[in-house]
């Protein structure tokens, strides 16, 4: 037995020698699979494309959350928006506003104040009650600061900020935006009754195609078309502040009160530019609207002032309506006394 036996170091040698001639035997692995193993991993690669695609165009997912307009990651309209906000609408705004003040001081300047050319004569005529000038006043006061408060949010950090601070921006813009949104609600009441009390006398009529054929006298001196209590001007005016108004007064109440009706986060956005186009719109109307009634004209401010106004501008800018009041007064005062001759208040 012990000469089959083996010692155990050549054992041990025969086994390192397997080994070792084991290694050097060639291994056969195919090419593919050697570039797979070499090339990382790229599982789900065309699966996150879709997805960000997806997400980029504004795909709408599900939510747990109540707020289902969450389920947007990316609103891609968002960045539309306010390239159209803070371009072409800031934009073309400044330059209707200041244009529309060029304009208007240009005319000033060739025109001078539209002065009453008979003279003074001391009398006056009541041409609006108290409660019209309420109202009248109260539209007005509301329309500037609301006119105010917006021109900041969309121009205050380029004008405003810069010398002002932005904490006391922030501060200001802050407590503009509450005097917005309740003034807002009282410029509504007071557009309602306004409407209300004016229509009537703010309805179209040949007559004012006269006045405007003539330019309603504004540029020539001695030149008076014939108006009743509200002359063309006037009922444009008046229609683009009825219409103005109510527009921003729908709009602004969809975005005080936003997704209250089945709307989109576009819709929402629409509605914000649509309130900045027709807010600087009528803000340009208004601004000529004042400014016929201070400095443009004589005697004009009397009539939301103290509700009276001078007859002989009343005789000349609202000749017709001045006549209706004479034959009033003359019809009262032969009612009153059988042998009273009426006679005009001149």
């Amino acid at each position: 037995m012990s000469r089959i036996r083996a010692p155990w170091w050549k054992v041990v040698l025969l086994l390192m020698a397997l080994g070792l001639g084991g290694s050097f035997l060639p291994i056969t692995v195919p090419a593919q699979d050697t570039d797979n193993q070499l090339r990382p991993p790229n599982i789900g690669q065309d699966n996150n494309a879709e997805m960000w695609r997806a997400i980029r165009q504004g795909i709408q997912g599900k939510v747990s959350i109540p707020d289902k307009k969450a389920g947007v990651l990316v609103q891609s309209e968002g960045e539309e928006w306010r390239s159209i906000r803070n371009g072409p609408v800031s934009n073309y705004g400044v330059w209707l506003i200041l244009g529309t003040i060029a304009v208007l001081a240009l005319f000033f300047t060739a025109r001078g104040r539209i002065r009453i050319e008979n003279g003074r004569t001391g009398r006056t005529i009541l041409r609006f009650a108290s409660f019209e000038r309420f109202i009248h006043w109260t539209v007005a006061v509301s329309f500037i600061l609301l006119a105010l408060t917006g021109l900041n949010l969309l121009y205050g950090r380029y004008v405003v900020k810069p010398w002002m601070g932005a904490d006391t921006f922030a501060m200001v813009t802050l407590a503009g935006k509450f005097v917005h949104n309740y003034i807002g609600l009282l410029f509504i009441l007071g557009l309602t009754i306004m409407f209300l009390i004016w229509i009537r006398q703010n309805v179209p009529t040949r007559i004012d195609l006269i006045w405007l054929a003539k330019g309603g006298g504004m540029f020539k001196r001695g030149v008076h078309p014939p108006a009743r209590k509200f002359n063309a001007g006037q009922k444009i005016v008046f229609a683009a502040v009825i219409i103005g108004g109510a527009l921003l007064s729908y709009s602004g109440l969809n975005l005080m009160f936003p997704f209250t009706l089945e709307t989109t986060v576009q819709d929402m956005q629409q509605t914000q530019l649509l309130h900045a186009i027709g807010a600087l719109a009528l803000t340009a109307v208004i601004i000529a609207h004042i400014y016929i009634g201070t400095i443009g004209m004589e005697g004009a401010i009397d009539a939301m002032w103290s509700g009276r106004v001078e007859e002989n501008w009343a005789r000349e800018h609202h000749n017709l309506w001045f006549k209706e009041l004479d034959t009033q007064t003359e019809t009262q005062e032969t009612t009153n006394d059988p042998n009273a001759r009426g006679t005009p208040a001149e």
